[in-house]
Formats: structure tokens, sequence, C-alpha cells
């Protein structure tokens, strides 16, 4: 099985004069801010110290703007231009990974199409999670063959209806909005043909950004003047939770600023916040965690893999299995922020998981 990986590349430039590759440039300003030298951080990504700095020169011509302060005795630092250079590449990542990545699959398939016949791979469509990812991860260690569709937990329940994929990944609040997000996906999950794989609970909340600036309590604040909201895409069980919430409340989204804005993964949402555009974004605790945003909990949800019951005893699937019901990949599960893996690898009946489809 071929491997690819596609990673997002872009260039800045001004006027007629030449495009500056930001690649090198963004490696050498991250150095930087973690080692706060230029010297230690030419030497940290295999450059010299001349080369760093012609880099720096050349980029502070283009923008116009000087990009690190530097002072005897004090060391280097990174100006606000150089900040936003480094968050803008974070924003680009968070927002086009799970494209990347599912065109990467996709082009997998086709190469071992090309030069030879398709091996049996496990199709996976899910919603983007970080315990998907990280059930990647391990997938790919082991070598084992996966054809990728980062897709919402709609399209990816219908996908396995269609027997268009092995598993499909979707998210189910806990609690009194169980029933409204269960009936949503009730039509393609057929109880006689399909079980659960409990992947892990997750914390969703507010991400706000560090210190609260706006002090956001709930989501009766994001309807406050001054307050900038960013949203998931239409569609998201993410986006589709927190309608039903606010219509609980009896919120109306008409009312937030921002709430048409929509980014594709929580990661996105969080890069937004912690780039400064935006005030708040709901998602899961994970992200906030990892661009160092603030979270207010709100709500827990069960994370699932639907699949079909006779596909179990498929080779491949109970190798899947096996890893999902790891001590080792449990604890993967149980490291990552507002998540909980005490009962990933659970396998259960749709009726067992779910009063309303009893």
């Amino acid at each position: 099985m071929y491997k690819v990986k596609i990673k997002p590349h872009w260039e800045i430039s001004r006027d007629a004069e030449p495009p500056l590759d930001t690649a090198v440039l963004l490696t050498l300003l991250s150095a930087i801010q973690e080692t706060g030298s230029i010297a230690n951080a030419a030497k940290k990504i295999g450059s010299s110290y001349r080369h760093a700095w012609g880099l720096l020169r050349d980029a502070e011509q283009l923008f116009g703007h000087p990009l690190v302060e530097t002072g005897r005795g004090r060391g280097s630092r990174l100006l606000p231009l150089a900040g936003k250079l480094i968050w803008a590449d974070r924003r680009i990542a968070a927002r086009l990974s799970p494209t990347l990545e599912t065109l990467a699959s996709e082009l997998e398939g086709e190469l071992s199409k090309a030069v030879s016949s398709q091996p049996p791979v496990i199709r996976l469509n899910a919603s983007h999670g970080f315990a998907v990812a990280a059930l990647l991860n391990q997938l790919n260690e082991r070598h084992l063959p996966v054809d990728l569709r980062y897709r919402n937990s709609a399209d990816a329940v219908a996908a396995l209806a269609r027997q268009e994929c092995d598993l499909a990944g979707f998210h189910v609040p806990l609690g009194k909005f169980e029933e409204a997000a269960v009936a949503s996906y009730g039509h393609w999950l057929d109880k006689h043909k399909h079980c659960l794989i409990h992947l892990a609970v997750r914390n969703q909340g507010l991400m706000v950004a560090p210190g609260n600036p706006k002090n956001i309590a709930g989501l009766a604040d994001l309807s406050r003047q001054g307050v900038l909201f960013v949203n998931r895409q239409p569609g998201s069980g993410t986006r589709m939770l927190l309608e039903l919430m606010l219509s609980e409340q009896g919120l109306s989204p008409t009312a937030i600023d921002g709430f048409e804005t929509a980014e594709f993964t929580h990661s996105a949402i969080a890069a937004f916040i912690a780039s400064g555009m935006a005030d708040v974004g709901f998602g899961v605790q994970t992200a906030a965690q990892r661009f160092g945003l603030d979270f207010i909990p709100l709500i827990r949800e069960r994370y699932f893999f639907a699949l079909s019951t006779a596909a179990m005893k498929e080779p491949l699937m109970q190798q899947v299995i096996g890893i999902l019901q790891s001590t080792s990949f449990r604890e993967i599960v149980d490291q990552l922020s507002g998540y909980d893996g005490s009962a990933t690898g659970e396998i259960l009946s749709l009726s067992k998981a779910f009063k309303s489809l009893q």
C-alpha cells in the first residue's frame, strides 16, 4: 500500500517582486520563538547564522516591517507580524488538513490500482476528530490499508447505508439532545444490519481567548454586542448540536454575529480564535488546549463507529477492532484533553446504545 502525504505550501509576493517561500521562514520563526535566539534557531533548523539573517532581511524587506527584535544580552523575540505569520500557517494547516488527508488517501488507492490489483482495504468515512486521527496513526504504524474520507457525521452514516464505506464515524450528545441527534441518523442505521464500536466520550463547549477577555460564560453571551463568533459548516454534527442547544434556550442564531461563518474542523475554529479573528467558537476541548485557548465545557458526547455486523468477521476489521480494544490505544485516547477512553473498543447494538431505537 502506497502512502501519500500532501502538505499546505504558500508563498507571499508584493507588486512585481519575486515571491517569498514561507516554508523555511516559518520554520526559522518558530525556532526563534522556541529558543529565544537567532543563532540557536539557525542551528536547530540546520542553517547557518548568516543564511538565517539573510532570510529575515529578505522577509522584512518584502513586508516593510520588522519580524524579530534583538538586543545585546536579551536574545531575540518575535514581533507581532511574525506571530501573525505563524498563526496564519497553523490556521491554513487546521483548515486544509482533513481535505488533504482525504485526497492523499484517494491518490493512494489510485496508485495501487494503476500498478496492481486493489488489495483489501478498510474504507473509513468519519467526522474529523482527535481520536479518529489517533486511530489513523495506529493503522498507519501497522501498515493496515485505509481508504479515508473525512466528511460530516450524516454523510458518513449515509455512505455506510449505501455500502460505500466499512466504518462510519459519528457523534451523539449525552442527555436531553440525544434523541433528536439519533433521529437525524436513524433512517440510515438499521439495528438488524448494523452495530457500533464506541470510540470515546468527549467534551464540547466554548473556546475563548486566553483569560476570557470578553467574560463569556455560556451560550447566551454569544449574542452580546461586540462578541464575534466562528461556526462550523452546515451539516456538521457539531453545528447541529449547537443549533439544538440554542433552540432549547430560546436563542436565535440570527442574533449571533458570525454565526454564518464556516470552518471545517475543531482545530480550524481554535486557530481562528487564537489568531484574533473571532472571540468565541463551539468545539471540543482538545482543540482549545492545543491552541492555548480557555475552554468552557457545556456538554459531553459519545463518538461511535457504525459498521455492518457481517463485516466484523472480516480479517482486516478484526485487526482494527483489536487496536481499538487494546490497552495502549485506550491510554492514547485518555491522554487527549477532554476525552474519556474508558469504554473505547466496546461493541454495542444500536438498541443498547440508544434508548430511542429499542
